[in-house]
Order: structure tokens, then sequence, then C-alpha cells
């Protein structure tokens, strides 16, 4: 036998090659049965994706969703409110250590400048156009009518507006209506004189050029680089629609049964001896009437074969898959907690409350800190005293929501304070409030109180729990009888 002899060589190339790994995933395999699917799905930038012409189809349809189907009113009309409420307050933080000084002269002109302007009402609509046409603009001005010392204005704009007329393909440094700088900022706003729909629209084609820093735009970001808002309910249109298409179908089959008040059937054949009638023969009822039937006839009604007894069970399932796109728990969005108990209700409110504070966060970087930037720059001008601040620390409020047990979260909130795991600044945030106004507004309760020689458990309304009052306490620390 001739002794073998291994290549060496040949075994240490074929070591030195790469493994091949054939790894797929089962999501992107197409065969029959999903390429109906996703045939929809392509590559496109977030700029191609929310084209003008797409975006201007979705708009279309989400305003008429929201125009014409109740629920879809209702969902956004209650994401507004819950967002913006009555609306954000200032408390400035400069160390000025009074609250008549320069924080009280700055929180007081800004109340009296945001009621004027009808900031929260504003804010509020903002708030739904987001929700209906993904995107809001609002146009900071001076307005010489203005009965407030600083004469900033803010007037809303709709998506429509902010566009060029003009063909033009979209490119890293202008897309649709908004052109960029060098650092992919917005730089120039492009803004029809007339709404593209307008009857009364003459020159379609006139615009202006809006610099960046007088024009707000809240949109949510999806995507890197994404210029344009897209509705927030987007993926519920198409749910929307189904609803009502549902809902009308089950009034059809109700109303089709309810037409015929009775028919004639027999189970005679077609031969048999029943007495020969005109089909679709239509006879005239009277109340309160007794006859006899033709020979071989019986009398019945027509039921109405839709599933109606399925009917609230699929509103509340589809309803259900509308408001998770916008974090939104069932029962806000049907307005309806039927089906809730206490403990569950609390649970799915705590991630709705959740996103309510993103939202709120997001509106304080975009719009109102904005905002606040441009009425300081006019408001330095006219109140001397704010002459030579260049920075103005600040903090925004927000009504607080309510305990669906307030005596619990009462309790629960004494005992934090008292364990020292909370301050009243953070408790008092929670509903909304300026801790320092409130102390000082109970300082002056108290005051008043000790001055018409009431003790808190006299001025505390009936039925209500008195706290313990420290001025009704003989020498010994033991409360007055």
């Amino acid at each position: 036998m001739w002794p073998f002899r291994r290549n060496t060589k040949a075994s240490s190339e074929r070591r030195s090659l790469p493994a091949v790994l054939r790894a797929r995933y089962d999501a992107a395999v197409t065969n029959d049965d999903n390429r109906r699917h996703w045939a929809n799905a392509d590559g496109f930038s977030a700029s191609a994706a929310a084209s003008p012409q797409v975006r201007r189809i979705l708009r279309n349809r989400a305003r008429y969703e929201v125009a014409n189907n109740s629920y879809a009113r209702g969902i956004v009309l209650t994401l507004a409110n819950d967002v913006i409420g009555t609306g954000p307050r200032l408390q400035m933080l400069l160390d000025d250590g009074e609250d008549e000084g320069v924080n009280g002269l700055i929180e007081k002109e800004f109340v009296a400048w945001a009621k004027a302007v009808d900031l929260p009402g504003k804010l509020r609509t903002m708030r739904q156009s987001r929700a209906q046409d993904g995107e809001a603009f609002g146009l900071l001005f001076s307005n010489a009518n203005m009965d407030t010392p600083v004469k900033l204005d803010a007037r809303l704009i709709e998506a429509d507006q902010v566009t060029t007329p003009l063909m033009k393909l979209p490119t890293p440094a202008f897309v649709d209506g908004i052109a960029f700088d060098e650092f992919g900022n917005p730089s120039q706003y492009h803004v029809l004189d007339y709404h593209p729909g307008d009857s009364l629209n003459m020159v379609p084609l006139a615009y202006r050029v809006i610099p960046a820093t007088s024009i707000i735009h809240w949109f949510r970001k999806d995507r890197p680089g994404q210029s344009r808002g897209l509705p927030d309910i987007l993926p519920a249109l198409p749910l929307f629609a189904q609803l009502r298409r549902y809902t009308l179908a089950v009034i059809a089959a109700a109303e089709t049964a309810a037409d015929f008040a009775a028919v004639l059937f027999t189970d005679s054949p077609a031969n048999g001896e029943a007495q020969t009638l005109e089909p679709m023969d239509v006879v005239e009822l009277e109340k309160r009437m007794a006859t006899v039937l033709p020979d071989g006839w019986r009398l019945g009604q027509i039921e109405a074969q839709q599933p109606t007894t399925t009917y609230g069970e699929f509103k509340r399932e589809i309803l259900n898959e509308i408001a998770r796109c916008l974090n939104m728990p069932y029962n806000i969005a049907a307005c309806n907690s039927s089906g809730y108990n206490y403990a569950s209700g609390r649970l799915d409110h705590q991630t709705y409350y959740k996103s309510i504070r993103v939202e709120q966060s997001h509106c304080e970087a975009v719009v109102l800190d904005r905002i606040l930037d441009a009425w300081m720059a006019e408001a330095v001008k006219v109140y001397p005293e704010l002459a030579g601040l260049e920075d103005w620390p600040h903090q925004w409020f927000w009504d607080g929501h309510e305990h669906v047990d307030p005596q619990k979260e009462a309790n629960a909130q004494a005992q934090r304070l008292a364990s020292n795991t909370t301050t009243l600044a953070s408790e008092y945030a929670k509903q909304g409030k300026d801790w320092e106004t409130e102390l000082r507004q109970r300082a002056r309760e108290m005051a008043l109180m000790k001055e018409l020689g009431l003790t808190v458990a006299q001025a505390v309304p009936a039925g209500a729990q008195p706290a313990a009052d420290p001025q009704n306490k003989d020498d010994t620390g033991d409360e007055q009888q």
C-alpha cells in the first residue's frame, strides 16, 4: 500500500477561507401569502414619503373624518383639552428674592398678554391641527392695535399655506416651503398669502418669505430627516372609515327588516294545494285587525341576520385600536368607563398621563419657549426694570389631573411629605400650581383667620376634615377644647 500523504498546503488554504453564514429573517421572505400585504412597502426617504401630494390627501381625509365622525372629533378635542387644558402658567426663577420684584412683574404682564391674544385657545387649536393635519404653524409679528404694552401677536397658519407654488423638487436645502441652512436648520418659510382652497384666492402664486425666527412649527418627527408632519391619527383613518361603514350596515339591516311588517310563506311544494297568490303582492294592514290567511300559507316576519349582538364588542375593539396610536386608553377615547374597575382605570391612565407630560414638554421646547423669547425681546424695550437681562430662567405649570379617589391621594400626599420623599413644590406642580403663590395665599388666609378670631376648624366647610391649627394650642402643646 502506498502511504497516504496529506496535502497540508491545501488544508491550510481551506482553513483560512472565511465561513459563509446563511441567515435569513422570516419577515424578509416574500411569498404568495404575503406578497400583496407588503406590496406598498418602499424605501423612500422621509421627505419623499411625505411628499406634498401625499400630505394633502392625508390632511383632507383626516379633516373629513374629524368633521363627520363623532368619535374622531371627540378624540381630537379630548387630546387637545388634556394636553393644553386652561393653558400653561409661567413662573420666573430670577434670583430677585421678592414676589413683587422682577419675577412678579414678568409673570403678571405675561398673563395679561396671554389673555389678550388668547394663547390657551390658540395652543388648543394648534394641538388639534397637529392631530388632524400633522403639523401646526404660528406666525409671530408686531401688532400695533394690541391693548397690552407688549405689541407681540401670534397668528395661526394652516399647513396648506406653507408651500412654494412653483414646482421645485426637494433638496437637502429645500423641502416644500421650508429652506434650510448648511447645518440643516430651517432658515426661511414660504407662506402663501391666501389659502389654496379659498374661493377668494385671487392671486394663487403670491407668497411671502418669512425668516424662521418668526415662525413656530410644531410637529412630531418620527424619522430622521423628516421636515413636515403627518397626521397623528394617520394609522386610524381606515379604522374610522370601517367603524362608520359597519354602523351604517347594522342600521341598514335593521331598517330592511323593519320595512316588512309581515310576509306570507308556505311549506307546500310548488304544485301543492296552497291557494295561489301573486308574488310580491302588498297588503295594507290595519291596527288590531283579526284576519284569516289563505289556505296553505303562514304569517311571519323578516329577521335581521346582521350580527347586531356583536356590534358593541366590535366598536369597543376598533376604538381601542384607534386610540392606541395616540397612547389614549379606551375609556377616554369612548368616554365610557362602564367596563373598568378602579385599578384598571388608574393603570390605563398612568400610561396616558405620561404621554401627556411628554407632549407638554415638547410644547414647552418648541412653542412656549419661542414665544417667551419673542415676548421678552419686546418687553425689555417697554419695562426699564428688565433692562440688562440676558437670560430669564423659568418653568411652566400645566393643569393637574384630578385623582379618582381624592381622599386616598391626600393621605398618600401627606405620607410623602412626612417621610421627606417629596416637596411642596413637587406636589403643587402636580396640580398645576405655583407653590410660592399658594403658600403666600395660605399665609394671608391664616393671618385673616387670626385677625377675625377664627380657628381652622371653624373656617373649614362642613363635612371636611380640618388640618391641625398650630395657632390653636396652649402652652403645653395640647389643642384647646
